[in-house]
């Protein structure tokens, strides 16, 4: 069971990733978003935007984890996602402006839940295996925040 500052500091995580995404995207042009940050991997661009598609999963699976017994979690496959046209051609503005409404409210659901089992409610993920709903918040935090230092690690090894 997680301790009160465990969860706080993971919504806060949550909560600042429009914000630190914003930031690390910022200035880029679109030759710049359209490189990739490893050999084989995703555009930044594409990146940006995965973080959202992952998101909005991550938001309605815990919608379902808190609302409904035991829910199975539906994955879907990322990498066909990213290659639609929404995903590999909009601005990245797009993605984040979703992401700013989004984290905020969010946020502001999970700080608003006081029952403190409410951490351990389960879900079945297909690909994953049980998931608590804790499980999930630690995940995603920690999901956008990996993305983010891929976006600058690469600005960095550029010179951007």
């Amino acid at each position: 069971m997680p301790t009160k500052l465990e969860i706080q500091k993971q919504i806060a995580k949550l909560g600042d990733l429009p914000k630190i995404l914003q930031e690390a995207v910022d200035g880029l042009n679109d030759e710049q978003l359209d490189t990739t940050y490893r050999e084989g991997g995703w555009r930044i661009r594409q990146v940006v935007h995965h973080i959202m598609d992952s998101h909005v999963h991550g938001y309605i699976r815990m919608k379902f984890t808190l609302t409904e017994e035991n829910p199975t979690l539906k994955p879907y496959d990322e990498n066909v996602w990213a290659k639609q046209k929404d995903g590999s051609e909009n601005p990245v503005e797009d993605s984040i402006l979703v992401l700013q409404g989004l984290h905020k409210r969010w946020a502001d659901w999970l700080n608003s839940l006081i029952d403190e089992n409410v951490w351990k409610r389960p879900s079945l993920h297909l690909e994953e295996g049980e998931m608590s709903f804790w499980d999930l918040l630690k995940d995603y935090a920690e999901h956008g925040e990996h993305h983010v230092k891929q976006i600058l690690g690469l600005r960095e090894k550029m010179n951007w």
